[in-house]
């Protein structure tokens, strides 16, 4: 009986230093643990910190809105251009920007598909110059309708200033239209 109490006295000692060390670093880890926990909930919770960022936003907000707004107009703008650039390669399909070529002052564009009641035209010209459209149907009515309102039935347009031009060709026949209207237009940039 000796033998197996000496070497139970044995294992049971053996074990000690291993819990102590077990028991030590849980005392660590738990410490540790709550140390940066605290330091997280601190850095929060700090009023600088929020102060900081709320008046950053705040003064933002408040000395430009009207920039947030425009940059926003901006954007949505880029993508009508993108979706009228890729629009332009297609008779079906509206809005289309259309560009003048090098050495060429008129745009044409022919077998053009009217599907809705109205397509308009993106063009971008230089200030001074002029603006005119035909249109091989008289059943279609030209205006333009940014950056002002002109009805090109009332002669050419003089740019003022270069900005986005859009140009609204619009059914304005005495019967119904067709499902698909076609339609030659030119479009002549001079000056």
């Amino acid at each position: 009986m000796k033998k197996r109490y000496s070497t139970m006295v044995k294992t049971h000692k053996s074990d000690k230093p291993k819990k102590a060390f077990l028991q030590s670093n849980n005392t660590y880890m738990a410490l540790f643990g709550s140390v940066l926990l605290s330091l997280l909930l601190v850095s929060a919770c700090s009023p600088e910190t929020f102060s900081e960022q709320g008046s950053l936003t705040a003064e933002d907000s408040a000395t430009d809105p009207d920039r947030n707004l425009q940059d926003v107009e901006d954007i949505e703008d880029n993508i009508k251009n993108s979706y009228a650039r890729l629009a332009s390669k297609r008779s079906d399909i509206c809005p289309k920007l259309i560009q003048e070529e090098i050495g060429s002052q008129v745009v044409e564009r022919t077998a053009e598909v009217m599907v809705n009641n109205h397509c308009d035209y993106f063009l971008y010209p230089r200030s001074g110059q002029q603006i005119s459209v035909s249109i091989n149907d008289s059943q279609i009515e030209a205006l333009l309708i940014v950056p002002a309102l002109h009805d090109f039935a009332n002669g050419d347009y003089k740019v003022d200033s270069y900005d986005k031009h859009v140009i609204r060709l619009t059914y304005n026949g005495a019967t119904y239209k067709p499902e698909n209207f076609m339609y030659d237009v030119a479009v002549t940039i001079s000056g």
